[in-house]
């Protein structure tokens, strides 16, 4: 069954606990290096980064296609040396401390101690492409893919696609907000699942969404969504428009701020830009933005996340692709140009 905004009271999200633990029936593949013997750099190697996440030490995790990384403070410890699958594109420390690793078009990797877990579409899986994963509140791993939501309860998928309710089988990102509803942002309308139907949504005029890349919950229960065209808020009744800049991934930082990353267009070009929107104006009509770094349209800003001392950290692809560090007054590149084609 399928709804579409305004909601009704929901029904609690029906999970089961997760574990990346290989079946009695299921070989695991061999070892891989211990984690003292992964290779440390200075810098992460030139290329895209679609996402940066921490860990749950707060160590920052970078999901490079050369790599997934981690920030100690000092060095980056390439952490998927023993995978000679590219193009990663999420990352994960679920609270177990096992590491989730989403890749564009090899499926997903689990790492447990020194063993990996390879899972594709043989094991489950909707797609082999996996733009983002997530925990739930009960430990299920959910997996946003370019075939269905894919959720794993420690021994098997289960699969939701359109014929399920979900509004669009390309998925871009996926999260659970603090009530147990699953959203899903699709190359259409974004969506959630709240254990028994999905709810759809529309633009304010009924029109679809133009790309929902990006789906976050601020402190304030404040549903905000990204596309191509435009930052959204939705107060659990209505959807307003809030910035018609993109905003392709959104944070929310520990002052209340929103941060997004998106395309704009000034006169003459186009513009990737890290933007900051005041917290004390983000219910007027028009919200105080402030750019804080950008890049022309040849590339991309990507996903995003806040440090544990306030510092805001964000990928990018294209000639500026890589890992950026911003501290409130500098703008740091830690990315090993040497390597760029």
């Amino acid at each position: 069954m399928t709804r579409h905004a305004p909601l009704y009271p929901l029904l609690g999200l029906l999970v089961f606990g997760a574990s990346c633990e290989p079946s009695p029936t299921e070989r695991p593949p061999a070892a891989g290096p211990s984690e003292s013997a992964d290779a440390v750099t200075a810098r992460v190697p030139y290329g895209m980064v679609r996402n940066v996440k921490l860990d749950q030490h707060g160590r920052v995790l970078v999901a490079s296609y050369r790599g997934v990384y981690r920030y100690d403070g000092k060095s980056f410890t390439h952490l998927t040396r023993a995978i000679r699958s590219p193009s990663f594109w999420d990352v994960l420390e679920d609270r177990t401390g096992r590491l989730w690793c989403a890749t564009r078009d090899s499926g997903a990797y689990c790492r447990q101690g020194n063993v990996w877990r390879h899972f594709t579409t043989r094991q489950g899986l909707a797609s082999n492409a996996v733009m983002a994963v997530c925990e739930d509140r009960a430990g299920n791993i959910w997996f946003a893919t370019g075939g269905g939501a894919s959720r794993y309860d420690g021994h098997s998928f289960r699969t939701f696609t359109i014929a399920d309710g979900l509004s669009n089988n390309a998925l871009t990102t996926i999260m659970q907000d603090r009530t147990g509803r699953v959203w899903f942002g699709t190359r259409g309308e974004p969506c959630f699942y709240d254990g028994n139907t999905f709810t759809v949504f529309k633009r304010p005029d009924g029109t679809a969404f133009a790309n929902v890349g990006s789906i976050l919950e601020d402190r304030n229960g404040t549903i905000w969504l990204g596309d191509n065209e435009g930052l959204w808020r939705y107060d659990g009744q209505t959807i307003a428009k809030a910035s018609s800049r993109g905003a392709s991934a959104i944070l929310e930082d520990k002052h209340g701020n929103i941060w997004t990353t998106g395309s704009v267009r000034p006169p003459g070009g186009r513009v990737w830009a890290l933007s900051r929107y005041a917290h004390a104006s983000l219910y007027t009509a028009v919200p105080s933005v402030t750019d804080i770094m950008s890049i022309d349209g040849t590339g991309a800003l990507c996903g995003m996340v806040e440090a544990k001392d306030g510092s805001i950290w964000v990928g990018a692809l294209g000639p500026e692709g890589g890992v950026y560090r911003y501290d409130g007054k500098t703008l740091t590149d830690f990315t090993d140009r040497a390597g760029r084609p």
